[in-house]
């Protein structure tokens, strides 16, 4: 082993981290001299002596086996490695500085933090908000997205998942029907004429919410074998629902999540007969947390619009 893979590996050892990790201190500072534009003012801003500086630097480069500075008459410049490093790491910081704020934050906050997938939050939960912050105005709300694909990482106080309801360390309980019913655009029914039949709509041009067999399903139900199994393919309901409004064909969705389109006669309801998955929307509580006030607070308004 040459000398500098020794050392990069002593120091490895030294700080707890796994081989391959370089020398966290010594990115930290070279952060700090890349941000700031000196040696000194990272000095300064981390409050130990130049020369620390500099030895971190070299630990650094030592590692990586490369110069990240170079000198430029008086001056101290970053070399192209230094400033490609410095676009690499600079996003992780950001990062790392926003999640320490916002912890921080949280502490001295009535915060709740709610994970939603985009097509609940945009046509149900957000237009309905207003009306729980009027009356809760010191509560924080923290919108993110739930991550649909592994529910597992979602560390939220409370979630609106989509599914059948089993969750494992979640308490789930069901907020809303997830059945759906064939609808269009205004448009798309102007330009092709009405549809009111079945075997018609068999005929139609069809839009596909995260896979096919819901069609399949709701035309099984009318003995109608024959239908378009073509269409565009969409991962979630918000892709389709933009889908529907463009013109692209008939869809299957979720009569709760476009009411306000039914409304206002944008979307078109070309039956009432409606296909059941066995997915509904389900407002879910982690096993191992105890809720917050603020959190409370939140959960009841949500069954409470749930029920309306």
């Amino acid at each position: 082993m040459r000398k500098t893979e020794q050392l990069a590996s002593t120091n490895a050892c030294a700080e707890g981290l796994f081989p391959g990790d370089p020398p966290l201190r010594a990115v930290r500072i070279f952060e700090a001299i890349a941000r700031l534009g000196s040696l000194s003012g990272a000095a300064e801003e981390l409050a130990i002596s130049p020369s620390a500086v500099s030895h971190q630097l070299r630990l650094l480069e030592n590692f990586l086996q490369q110069p990240l500075m170079q000198r430029q008459g008086r001056r101290l410049i970053l070399s192209n490695a230094g400033r490609e490093y410095y676009r690499s790491i600079r996003s992780a910081f950001t990062v790392l500085r926003q999640a320490t704020g916002h912890l921080l934050e949280q502490g001295n906050s009535r915060q709740v933090t709610i994970s939603l997938i985009p097509l609940f939050g945009m046509s149900w939960f957000i237009p309905r908000l207003p009306q729980f912050a009027n009356k809760h105005s010191p509560v924080e709300i923290n919108v993110v997205y739930a991550n649909h694909r592994n529910y597992l990482s979602d560390a939220s106080d409370l979630s609106i998942r989509f599914g059948s309801g089993q969750w494992t360390g979640y308490n789930a309980e069901k907020l809303i029907s997830g059945k759906m019913i064939p609808v269009a655009s205004r448009d798309f029914i102007r330009l092709r004429g009405y549809i009111d039949t079945p075997e018609l709509l068999a005929q139609t041009p069809l839009v596909h919410d995260e896979e096919r067999a819901s069609w399949q399903q709701w035309f099984a139900r009318r003995a109608i074998r024959n239908f378009r199994r073509d269409g565009p393919l969409f991962e979630d309901g918000l892709l389709t629902l933009a889908a529907v409004r463009a013109g692209l064909g008939c869809a299957l969705m979720r009569e709760p999540m476009i009411a306000d389109y039914l409304k206002s006669g944008e979307l078109v309801k070309l039956f009432d007969d409606a296909v059941d998955d066995g997915r509904d929307y389900y407002l879910c509580v982690r096993q191992d947390m105890e809720l917050s006030e603020e959190a409370k607070l939140l959960q009841q308004w949500l069954h409470n619009e749930a029920r309306q």
